[in-house]
């Protein structure tokens, strides 16, 4: 299953995390990218946070304000089978990086301006699985850029 970058997003601290060209995927995130509350975000556990164009589109169908970065995610990516996507799935990111998907991404009241209401937990997995965001550590840094392609790697092509 390949995907693709629609976009790469960064921050001094706080959503809206705003789109950039490229970045440089470092063992901590996105170079450039900072995290106010390092309690729950970020560390190489969270290094990366990846949302899927697709649920953005479909949240926006139903009326929520969401945009691309809006959510916190450094990725957000287009063309993946969502769904598919667990903690301990491999993806690879361009033609250098790999990263592993390590949990779901707990919504938290910092993101509760893209959702009707402020209903955050509409993105919450245990209440609305395959909608969640995702967090990833980073296996193998390297150059990110939009447009590039994303893979899913198995077992024979990790």
């Amino acid at each position: 299953m390949n995907g693709r970058i629609f976009q790469l997003n960064s921050s001094n601290g706080g959503v809206p995390k705003l789109a950039v060209r490229e970045a440089l995927l470092t063992p901590t995130g996105l170079e450039g990218d900072w995290q106010r509350d390092r309690r729950y975000h970020g560390g190489p556990e969270r290094a990366l946070c990846l949302y899927s164009l697709e649920r953005i589109l479909e949240l926006q169908a139903g009326g929520h304000p969401i945009f691309p970065g809006s959510a916190g995610e450094n990725v957000t990516a287009a063309g993946l089978d969502w769904g598919l996507l667990k903690p301990g799935a491999k993806l690879a990111l361009g033609e250098e990086a790999l990263i592993e998907i390590s949990s779901y991404a707990n919504p938290c009241k910092t993101i509760a301006g893209s959702f009707l209401g402020g209903g955050f937990v509409r993105i919450l997995q245990k209440e609305h699985p395959g909608d969640s965001r995702l967090y990833a550590r980073v296996l193998r840094t390297g150059r990110l850029a939009v447009n590039q392609i994303i893979r899913l790697l198995t077992d024979e092509t990790a």
